[in-house]
């Protein structure tokens, strides 16, 4: 049965990437959230898919450049609720996504080193559970990486315009993500042949919902459904 993954949490009513997002997500019967994970000056993780975080008063700092606390010392810009949010660690949206049952979908934002790829999923392993997570990338050698390092964590190779050679993921059981407009019937009969998962993103529409659950995809990510 095919099932729905909320892009950043529940973006299309709440700010991307932030703790009411995932919770509304849940709230809405999403099957997981997909995330995107950056590291602060001082070693922590959060939850931003940009490399800028935007507060309410029109600031912006990198999250690369500053601490936790200066990245949390006021709420972030929220044009969507009246809500006062701010900056989501990577520790909250596990402990949210381990409340209510929910599939991890994870990609790691910027560069990564060994050592922050090991404590990224350490803290996955100690706060949930490697196997309720999926890594996305578009970084295929990054992928292969990871598997050396947790054989246990799902991964999928994020799949989009312009991007050849996705019959590699079948010598390394690695699961694709692809973008709505490249997949094709080849594509999702191939992986599901290798006993591999399909997912799509980001869709948006009513009908293309129906359509990739009629034709089998697993995993459809969106904003809204």
């Amino acid at each position: 049965m095919t099932k729905m993954i909320a892009h950043r949490g529940f973006s299309g009513k709440y700010p991307g990437n932030t703790a009411l997002a995932f919770r509304m997500a849940a709230e809405h019967g999403s099957a997981g959230a997909e995330t995107d994970i950056r590291r602060t000056k001082d070693g922590v993780y959060v939850t931003s898919h940009d490399a800028e975080v935007r507060f309410a008063d029109g600031e912006a700092l990198t999250v690369a450049e500053h601490t936790f606390a200066d990245l949390t010392a006021k709420p972030l810009l929220n044009r969507k609720t009246d809500d006062e949010v701010y900056l989501c660690t990577f520790r909250e949206y596990l402990e949210i996504m381990r409340e209510h049952g929910m599939v991890c979908f994870v990609e790691l934002k910027g560069a990564y080193t060994d050592d922050w790829i090991r404590e990224v999923f350490a803290l996955a392993a100690e706060v949930y559970d490697l196997k309720r997570c999926i890594l996305q990338s578009f970084d295929f050698d990054n992928l292969l990486k990871c598997r050396a390092m947790f054989p246990q964590l799902p991964l999928m190779f994020t799949y989009g315009t312009g991007e050849s050679g996705w019959e590699r993921c079948f010598d390394h059981g690695i699961s694709i993500d692809a973008d709505q407009v490249v997949l094709t019937d080849e594509m999702l009969r191939a992986f599901h042949e290798h006993g591999l998962d399909v997912g799509v993103w980001t869709v948006n529409e009513a009908d293309r919902v129906e359509h990739f659950k009629k034709i089998g995809v697993d995993w459809i990510e969106s904003d809204l459904y």
